[in-house]
Formats: structure tokens, sequence, C-alpha cells
């Protein structure tokens, strides 16, 4: 009984792929037109897919370096670069004295320097001018 349902199941599917297979002719024969058409559109979307990809994705973000011109002009130090990254990160003078280790008079001369090479009376206006000349992020 089992292999009669499945010669019969088989000879249904057979049946179905030959019906499928004609009208799928039928169908390419009656709009080959359209086909040729979407074919070649396909081949252009593929092509500017791969050149796009090519000429947009080889362009690399640069490293921010900081502007050491902008740095050397101006006369600030390593430490005073490092003091002036805390405050634009938003920490005040007690925060950043803790996280480098060193005295809350060391942080605040470091920043009445800093304003007066960046000739700025408040840290956000500092950290302002100096994003301005590139030498914060």
């Amino acid at each position: 009984m089992w292999k009669r349902a499945a010669i019969y199941g088989a000879f249904l599917a057979a049946g179905t792929w030959g019906l499928q297979w004609l009208d799928y002719q039928r169908l390419v024969r009656v709009h080959s037109g359209d086909i040729y058409i979407f074919l070649i559109a396909t081949a252009f979307l593929a092509l500017g897919l791969f050149v796009g990809a090519r000429a947009v994705g080889s362009t690399r973000p640069t490293r921010f370096d900081g502007n050491p011109k902008a740095r050397a002009t101006l006369g600030i130090t390593a430490s005073e670069m490092t003091v002036l990254l805390e405050i634009a990160a938003g920490r005040s003078n007690k925060e950043i004295a803790a996280r480098l280790k060193i005295s809350p008079n060391t942080v605040k001369t470091h920043t009445a320097r800093l304003f007066e090479k960046l000739d700025a009376k408040r840290r956000t206006e500092a950290v302002k001018k100096a994003r301005e000349l590139g030498i914060v992020s």
C-alpha cells in the first residue's frame, strides 16, 4: 500500500514539475524583453554597488592627532594637555587631581596657564577654543 502511494506521489510530482516547466517556458517566450531588461538592470545594480563600495569604502577615518602644531605654537605642555583633556571630559579639579594623582593646587596652576595660553576666562571657553583649534576632539 505504501509503495503504491509513493509511486502515485512521484508521478504527481513529476507531472506538476512538467506543467510548471511548460508554464515557465511560455512565460519566458511572452515576456522575454522584460526578462532581458531585468537581467541587465540587475547587472548594472551589482556593478554600481561594487564600484560604490570600492570608491566610498576605501576612505578610512583619520586618527585624531591633537594638532601638535597648535599645541607647540601655544606652548601647551604634556601635563597641561592632560589636564585640558580632563576638563573637556567635564571633571572637577578634585576629580582631575585624584585621577592624575597630583595636588589640586597643581591642577589649578595648569588650569590658570591654560586659560592664559588659550585666552579664556572659563573652563567652557577654554574647551571651546581648544576644540576650534583641533587640540581636543
